[in-house]
């Protein structure tokens, strides 16, 4: 029996070395005409999906229409960042749509964010009482134009929803209209519960 027993634990740890050598390997390498932007994108979006940067969003697995029309809107300047705008501006629109599909395809990652009991109740309360389900959809996982909520930094989406509230972000007016009502706490609390979703 202990003879057995070498060979199948030596099989079973080549396999799960095997798994993981397959998990590490998942990220789809970007065509030619796009690797420099990526490598770029990466920089602060991170290598593994997780931001390197605390406020930039996660964009690994994000909605591809979503990422195309922001990259449209940073260039545009109907979206502002010192950071993305010039990066976007030097983007003809066949590497928007790459660099979206791109990063679209990759495997969302998965952040340790925890909230709290309080902020649960603040987001369900949000979320139940607001339009964020019916765009964003049951599970906050976006279609389309309307991206993924769930499981985004909590960094990311307090900044995005204060900057829609206080229209520092322009390009969805619609979203400043449903959010001006909330308290900077309560919005807060609605990004940790949804960066926990």
């Amino acid at each position: 029996m202990t003879r057995l027993l070498h060979p199948l634990v030596l099989v079973a740890a080549i396999l799960a070395l095997a798994a993981g050598n397959a998990a590490a390997q998942k990220r789809i390498t970007p065509s030619p005409q796009i690797e420099d932007q990526v490598a770029q994108c990466l920089a602060c979006h991170g290598e593994d999906g997780r931001p390197a940067v605390e406020d930039a969003p996660i964009i690994f697995g994000q909605e591809l229409y979503y990422l195309f029309v922001q990259l449209r809107d940073f260039a545009a300047g109907r979206r502002e960042s010192e950071i993305m705008t010039p990066i976007a501006s030097e983007l003809d629109r066949k590497q928007m749509e790459a660099l979206a599909k791109y990063f679209s395809e990759q495997k969302w990652p998965t952040i340790q964010a925890a909230s709290t009991d309080e902020q649960r109740t603040i987001g369900e309360r949000i979320g139940s009482s607001g339009q964020c389900p019916q765009c964003h959809l049951g599970g906050y996982n976006g279609v389309s134009r309307n991206p993924r909520l769930a499981g985004q930094t909590p960094e990311y989406l307090e900044k995005t929803m204060l900057d829609f509230k206080y229209r520092r972000r322009k390009n969805a007016p619609d979203k400043s209209v449903l959010i001006e009502s909330y308290s900077d706490e309560d919005l807060a609390a609605m990004a940790n519960y949804l960066a926990g979703f």
